[in-house]
């Protein structure tokens, strides 16, 4: 099989340029002002897309959890009510879907359970992505592949066995797979970035590669490994509050990542060994022995 997908009017895969992807997720702390602002953001940066969440909080979040208590920016309250907090509804998506078409930037959102596939296919997103968190609930996997849209499987926190099960439910068809580790920041010993090329051994589909490091090296370091989407977190400032902001990158930083990408891409060639012309005067002027 091709390893390529096609998300939106791209192709996505080997012999296809990086899709560089930002994660709004829930770094917007459930200001749509701000969502959109991170929005323009990567736009001007040059990104490809921007990545949403999207959950139904009473389902998603475990039973011993919902009544835990935390600091945050609307007061002391329950894990479960600050879920609810920084959870977009329809007026806001709507917004957004608006908002992506005016800059011309696509979008598109991870789901987390199936009432939230049935709310997200009134938008028919060109993609879905599978949260780590959601790998092994095998009746969201089903759920998503009977949309029939593509499929980007994050494999966080999970085993190999894990990730073939999940493939088992999914199928490789209209799919791709992306390396990750699910701490936030993640330290560069955990980072592990040789799976990109044992997940390029094992599955014949288009292997990505989601971000959680401080720095821009690594993901640029993914690409050079095989890694054809780059999805990084994105905030307007890593120390704003919320859960994965340090983990984030700022616009500037943006901007530099797509530009290292775009370089690494030219850099890599095609691994053929030849003569350039803009070697041969350097080759006349000092090889004695032609």
């Amino acid at each position: 099989m091709a390893r390529e997908i096609k998300i939106g009017d791209r192709m996505v895969g080997d012999g296809h340029p990086v899709y560089t992807v930002a994660e709004i997720g829930i770094n917007h702390n459930g200001s749509l002002d701000l969502a959109k602002k991170m929005m323009a953001a990567a736009y001007h940066s040059g990104l490809d897309a921007v990545k949403f969440q999207k959950r139904t909080p009473e389902l998603c979040v475990p039973p011993d959890q919902r009544g835990q208590m935390r600091d945050t920016p609307w007061g002391y309250i329950s894990y479960l009510d600050y879920r609810y907090k920084v959870e977009f509804g329809l007026e806001e998506y709507r917004e957004i879907d608006r908002y992506s078409k005016e800059l011309g930037i696509t979008w598109f959102a991870s789901v987390w359970d199936e009432p939230s596939v049935e709310f997200m296919e009134q938008f028919k997103p060109v993609a879905y992505k599978i949260p780590s968190a959601s790998l092994t609930d095998h009746s969201l996997l089903r759920c998503l592949r009977a949309t029939g849209r593509p499929l980007i499987l994050s494999t966080g926190m999970s085993s190999m066995e894990q990730i073939h099960a999940a493939v088992g439910v999914l199928g490789l068809d209209n799919m791709m797979i992306t390396h990750t580790t699910s701490t936030y920041p993640c330290d560069p010993n955990e980072l592990n970035l040789r799976m990109i090329q044992t997940l390029r051994q094992v599955f014949p589909c288009p292997i990505g590669y989601s971000g959680h490091e401080v720095g821009l090296i690594p993901s640029v370091v993914a690409v050079s490994m095989g890694a054809s989407l780059i999805e990084r977190h994105i905030t307007l400032d890593r120390a704003m509050w919320g859960s994965d902001q340090a983990a984030s990158v700022e616009p500037g930083g943006f901007e530099k990542l797509v530009k290292y990408i775009r370089v690494t891409e030219q850099a890599l060639g095609d691994g053929q060994k030849v003569v350039y012309e803009s070697e041969k005067p350097s080759m006349r002027k000092l090889r004695r022995v032609q």
